[in-house]
């Protein structure tokens, strides 16, 4: 999605946001926009407090372009000699800068013919990673380019050990103590999942994959919900009020659907639930992000190769 990289990109990022019909539908379409207009201008004062908490703009825009960097170093670095190929990774995102558009154009002008789209979102929802593969597709057809698409990853064997790795580096923050483990997701409308929407199937397939790596059992809850509908339940902060008052004090969150650091992780979680779990009377961790740990990393650039291999870009 990205994010804004200043106070002053928050409206118009959120204009961007509710502008798009694949995230939810704002009345009759002719009524998005307008109603998208009205939204962001009553969100943004809100919205600028809470980014103001975590420095004033997300941090997984500088994040996402590391990313970049270092996937494409290792590409080079084990791939560019055997098949004398330059690989080049850029950043493209939905609803601020970079742009998808704008990063496409620049790579036709350099000369570039075959672009492969990586998702950031592990898991597939016609509402996050539909809606930025479908652009992406869309400017790569009316620029001419040849393209391909890895659109998910929720089993990845890689991407399980990163996250096996940021769970035990959670359990270290805790110490040798009981605790309660909490898989955060970002929330989806209900009507998205009745519809036959895989993203909820492509949360649970990740959570069962990691627990019969670790044996540890976790509960499941939904974030960031927005809008006049009904959305996935439990709702987080909601289910960890209630785990406390169950007497399960100590709470560990793995952001289950993030590979960034951003509002969500580091203002949601480390400062409004950490803080209602606290008056609470519990206390809540949080794992850490899987950002460019090397182990993450090696993950996209597996998914990289695998994709590689099989549409026979390579030879």
């Amino acid at each position: 999605m990205g994010g804004p990289d200043s106070l002053d990109a928050i409206r118009p990022f959120l204009f961007n946001l509710f502008s798009d019909r694949y995230i939810i539908r704002l009345g009759p379409s002719f009524l998005q926009r307008p109603i998208a207009w009205l939204i962001a201008k009553k969100r943004a004062p809100k919205s600028a407090q809470n980014y103001e908490l975590i420095g004033g703009k997300t941090p997984l825009t500088e994040i996402t372009i590391e990313q970049a960097k270092l996937l494409e170093g290792r590409l080079n670095e084990e791939l560019g000699p055997k098949y004398g190929e330059e690989f080049k990774c850029v950043v493209g995102m939905r609803y601020w800068h970079p742009r998808t558009p704008d990063v496409l154009k620049e790579l036709k002008d350099t000369g570039v013919k075959k672009v492969l789209g990586l998702s950031l979102y592990p898991h597939y929802s016609r509402a996050t990673s539909g809606s930025s593969i479908e652009e992406f597709k869309s400017c790569c057809d009316s620029l001419g380019l040849s393209w391909d698409v890895i659109d998910r990853f929720p089993t990845h064997p890689a991407y399980i050990s990163a996250l096996c790795e940021v769970l035990d580096e959670g359990q270290k923050k805790i110490g040798n103590k009981d605790f309660h483990l909490v898989y955060s997701a970002h929330s989806l409308p209900k009507k998205f999942i009745d519809e036959g929407d895989p993203y909820l199937e492509d949360i649970n397939a990740t959570i069962r994959a990691l627990e019969s790596q670790t044996g540890i059992k976790g509960t499941l809850s939904f974030q960031s919900r927005s809008g006049p509908v009904k959305w996935l339940e439990p709702q987080t902060d909601i289910h960890l009020l209630e785990l406390v008052k169950s007497g399960k004090k100590r709470l560990l969150c793995l952001p289950i659907s993030f590979v960034s650091d951003h509002i969500e992780t580091l203002y949601e979680i480390d400062i409004l639930f950490k803080s209602i779990v606290k008056e609470a009377g519990g206390e809540l961790f949080k794992t850490p992000g899987l950002n460019t740990r090397p182990s993450f990393i090696n993950a996209l650039y597996e998914l990289v190769v695998e994709k590689l291999g099989e549409n026979k870009w390579l030879r």
